[in-house]
């Protein structure tokens, strides 16, 4: 094998392992750092008081959902489509995704905008929220979701990097994005210096005037050439094709986060039934799922270039080896997180409370869930690699699989007056399936006419 001598090489013919490593660490630091930036709002609006809290908690899964479908759903789309380009030389090609891809992104975010604006406080309602708190989360996403387009732009612009295997420029760019989020919501909200204090709609506004700064950046970044590929309008012309390059992987893998926050929300209305501590040892554990995400993110965003790259050379034994290399890196550091949790849970758990009540039941959770940890990092790993490849629907079906069981076993067990443990186990058995099933559809899928 040749030493590769530019970025593309070593994509295309560097060490699998090593590779992998270099272009992980970047994206895993700035997902970690958009968690940073949940625990800081969660903390400015807790000061407010528990409406505002609660709110907060109606409004969530829905602000997760607009980061999920943007950045590893539609955004994977993106750059698997750009990556394949480059691997086949098509330098032309991946300028004109590039520009398709924004189109993708304005319409999306325009949409997705338009929805929450108008049937949230539907949404909100269904949940559980009423009086006070409905009246803050209403207030408090009319802000928020008015800048999802903003949200949809910097994640559509980061994936066009990342697709050319530049993961550094982006990742720094959302770590200071976070960074300014962080310090403009604390300012925005509580108040200081000549700031009035904004209460939950100063969150908002912080997180808003950070992601345009974002945008921004990297708008110039791509305009200025700074990377692989420069950002030019004139002579655009849409392409059905190029639309359909970006969302045969891209919209079918938007399927997936629908699914997760699905099923998380099924899962917490179950667990709700059987008390204030039991779902609260359960939301100890969840946060710490949360925490997990961004290491199987990371590493699979980063397994998207080079799976795709090897796809548009013809290399597709070497995308194969990408995709189990990721998998089974991102299934190992996970595993160790919960060999941790499953031996000494309370270094986790006692984090967040002393009641023993709630210990008990966050014990429990961990010891439970916490082998389960590598096979819920190999299933999220490998259905990000299958984007590289364009075949996810494998993957988004073992998103249905555990959607069906948490919906179907989940029902059962609360008919028949089940324990906090029998759910608690019911996780970790849908995690195990997840992996196993999305690893089986990565298996059996062919990937490309020789395979």
């Amino acid at each position: 094998m040749s030493r590769p001598h530019n970025p593309l090489d070593r994509l295309l013919n560097g060490a699998i392992l090593t590779t992998l490593l270099r272009l992980s660490l970047p994206n895993v630091l700035a997902m970690a750092m958009t968690v940073l930036v949940g625990i800081a709002e969660t903390y400015y609006v807790g000061r407010l008081g528990t409406a505002p809290l609660a709110a907060m908690a109606l409004v969530f899964p829905f602000a997760m959902l607009t980061q999920m479908m943007s950045a590893g759903a539609m955004g994977g789309g993106v750059s698997a489509a750009i990556s394949r380009a480059l691997g086949a030389s098509d330098t032309a090609r991946a300028q004109s995704l590039l520009l398709h891809a924004l189109v993708i992104g304005v319409v999306a975010g325009g949409l997705y905008s338009a929805i929450f604006l108008v049937f949230g406080p539907d949404f909100y309602k269904l949940l559980g929220g009423k009086d006070a708190v409905l009246e803050e989360a209403v207030r408090y996403s009319a802000i928020l979701f008015t800048g999802a387009l903003l949200v949809w732009l910097i994640n559509t612009l980061a994936s066009v990097l990342r697709g050319t295997g530049n993961m550094r420029a982006p990742s720094m760019a959302l770590v200071a994005t976070s960074v300014l989020q962080i310090i403009l919501g604390g300012v925005l909200s509580l108040g200081a210096g000549p700031f009035p204090a904004m209460g939950m709609v100063g969150v908002a506004w912080g997180h808003i005037i950070a992601t345009a700064a974002g945008v921004v950046y990297f708008l110039w970044y791509l305009i200025t050439g700074q990377g692989q590929l420069t950002l030019k309008l004139n002579a655009f012309e849409m392409q059905r094709d190029m639309f359909a390059d970006i969302l045969k992987v891209g919209a079918v893998a938007c399927l997936s986060p629908v699914q997760s926050v699905l099923a998380i929300l099924i899962f917490t209305g179950l667990v709700a039934q059987l008390g204030t501590e039991a779902l609260a040892g359960y939301g100890i554990g969840q946060r710490l799922e949360f925490m997990l995400i961004p290491i199987a993110f990371g590493i699979g965003v980063a397994s998207v270039p080079m799976v795709g790259m090897a796809m548009g050379a013809g290399h597709v034994a070497r995308a194969r080896r990408v995709a189990w290399v990721a998998g089974g890196v991102s299934a190992f550091n996970l595993g160790l997180i919960g060999l941790v949790v499953t031996l000494a849970p309370e270094l986790w758990a006692r984090l967040f409370t002393q009641d023993e009540a709630v210990l008990s039941h966050a014990r429990q959770y961990l010891v439970t869930a916490g082998p389960a940890f590598p096979f819920f990092g190999l299933g999220l790993t490998l259905y990000f690699a299958s984007q590289g490849a364009g075949q996810v629907i494998g993957p988004v079906l073992a998103g249905t699989v555990r959607l069906v069981l948490v919906a179907g076993l989940g029902y059962w067990l609360a008919q028949n007056h089940a324990t906090a443990e029998s759910f608690y186990t019911l996780v970790a058995v849908a995690m195990v399936l997840y992996g196993v099933v999305t690893a089986a559809a990565v298996r059996f899928t062919p990937w490309g006419p020789q395979d």
